[in-house]
């Protein structure tokens, strides 16, 4: 019985304070120590397992609960293992993925394969699959595949990422809006969140120059004395209010798209669409953001005034740097992202093919920040645009001539103003992003 054995081995090493069970804590830094980082599994398993209801797992639960779970992991590798010969390789998992109608490269499956190829034959047997998933509760194929998907939407404030793409079945049943929910929601707490930092970002962008340096303290504080502590969060209710329509468009233009299976045009596709459609938002944001105390009473007064004082064309004000900057941000940010995972994983091979949270977090920050790195000129130039009809009416100027203008009278280094606040919020953005977003999901029942 070498199954009982190792069960014994490892409930032992579980059951750290030795008192004969194992309880959610416990199995919770298990996992993570095994570099399992799902939220909610070890929960799962225990309330699985859990049959006398005390709300831990002794040594018998604990292994009836393993030997239901590898009935139906036998099941799910023998649905996969297509021609029998007792081994899963890369075409299987493309070929029983595309059946579900999720269509991945060649490379992906490799990489998925990867990550539970213990001996490095680029095939994975029972063994290797009983291994990889023993104590991950996922049990049929579209829960493993769900697994295998880095779904999480970070939102890090400027650009709403779009999830994987979703299968026939959770189209058909309301997972799909539950995701897109818990990542309005994610957003929102974290952009109210960095609110400060983001007003600060734009008013460097807007006033900060070689004659007048606004440093961090100095501009908070300003905008202390001006407007009270509840002024830092000016232009925030717009911010929050324009992820709704954001996602929906984005999301219904990225699925019309996404047949080309051209992942990163897609992308590129649906922020343009949903940019478009939202734009004159961005420019009431700006406008709120740099408002004075009593300029506007609120978003439809300034959307008013604007249109009585400068004309509809003012509500597209710098919108071809805001359209020019996705490109490179999309584009840079998706590539750093993937060789990054990619990096990791072959570091790493027999580790997980969702790599975990701090892996995720760590290669979506830095791809983010590559890809700001590269834009931020285009959404200097941007909010400046939507910002010169409030400044002064005898300036306006066009993208062209007004990057002309930053580099003549403040150098290069003028069209990165506020890029210090911009990269502060990153980190926080994207954390609180995360878990506000793992906890919706497991609220609204996705968890898995």
């Amino acid at each position: 019985m070498d199954h009982e054995r190792s069960y014994q081995d490892l409930f032992e090493r579980l059951d750290t304070n030795k008192d004969g069970k194992v309880d959610v804590a416990e199995l919770r830094a298990g996992l993570k120590a095994m570099g399992i980082f799902r939220l909610g599994a070890a929960q799962k398993i225990v309330s699985s397992g859990d049959q006398n209801e005390d709300g831990c797992l002794d040594f018998n639960e604990f292994s009836k609960y393993l030997k239901d779970h590898e009935k139906k992991l036998r099941l799910t590798f023998k649905s996969l293992d297509r021609n029998n010969d007792g081994h899963i390789d890369a075409l299987e998992i493309q070929q029983s993925l595309a059946e579900l109608g999720i269509d991945i490269s060649q490379e992906n499956a490799q990489k998925i394969l990867q990550s539970m190829d213990i001996d490095g034959t680029m095939m994975v047997d029972w063994n290797e699959w009983r291994e990889h998933f023993l104590l991950y509760p996922a049990q049929s194929l579209q829960e493993i595949i769900r697994y295998w998907k880095h779904s999480s939407v970070l939102d890090i404030g400027d650009s709403l990422a779009i999830p994987d793409e979703f299968t026939e079945e959770e189209k058909s049943s309301d997972r799909w809006w539950k995701h897109l929910v818990a990542g309005a929601a994610a957003g929102a707490v974290s952009r109210t969140g960095t609110a400060p930092l983001d007003r600060m970002k734009v008013f460097m962008q807007v006033h900060s120059s070689k004659s007048n340096r606004i440093s961090l303290v100095g501009g908070f504080r300003q905008m202390i004395v001006e407007g009270g502590l509840g002024s830092l969060w000016r232009g925030n209710g717009i911010n929050v209010l324009k992820i709704a329509p954001e996602t929906a468009i984005k999301f219904m233009a990225y699925e019309q798209k996404i047949q080309t299976h051209q992942r990163f045009l897609a992308g590129s596709l649906a922020g343009a669409t949903a940019q478009t459609a939202i734009y004159p938002m961005e420019v009431l944001k700006t406008r709120l953001t740099l408002r004075k105390t009593g300029q506007y009473s609120g978003m439809f007064d300034c959307a008013k005034k604007i249109l009585k004082n400068e004309g509809v064309k003012a509500f597209y004000k710098g919108y071809v740097p805001n359209l020019v900057g996705i490109i490179p941000y999309a584009g840079i940010d998706l590539a750093v992202y993937e060789s990054l995972k990619g990096a990791w994983l072959s570091y790493h091979p027999k580790d997980s093919a969702n790599p975990g949270v701090m892996v995720l977090v760590g290669c979506g920050t830095v791809s983010s920040t590559c890809g700001q790195l590269a834009s931020y000129p285009l959404a200097l130039v941007r909010t400046r645009m939507q910002a010169q009809a409030s400044l002064d009416a005898s300036v306006q100027t066009s993208m062209t001539g007004l990057i002309k203008k930053i580099l003549a009278k403040d150098g290069f280094l003028g069209l990165y103003r506020g890029i210090l606040p911009n990269f502060m919020k990153v980190i926080p953005a994207v954390s609180i992003s995360y878990v506000v977003y793992e906890y919706m999901k497991t609220g609204l029942g996705i968890s898995n």
